[in-house]
């Protein structure tokens, strides 16, 4: 196993435990951070495994963070409906 799956799979982990950690914020603050972490980190595990595990890193780590995921695609989704 590569070092990025490796910090791939740490990361997962801390998204997790993030999660359940209460929050007043509604997990928004921890959700900026994973996202401007996991962003470079998928790229990290694209170039060393190839493209389909970084896909399917991307898509895990989309089922993590799905609230912005849903909210970016209404926003899209509001741009393109004008």
């Amino acid at each position: 196993m590569t070092l990025s799956l490796i910090c791939a799979f740490l990361w997962f982990i801390t998204a997790n435990v993030a999660a359940v950690i209460p929050s007043r914020d509604h997990h928004w603050t921890r959700a900026y951070v994973l996202i401007v972490l996991g962003i470079p980190l998928v790229g990290w595990v694209t170039y060393q495994n190839g493209p389909w595990i970084g896909l399917a890193c991307l898509a895990a780590g989309a089922s993590v963070l799905r609230w912005p995921v849903i909210h970016l695609g209404r926003w899209v989704r509001g741009r393109v409906s004008r």
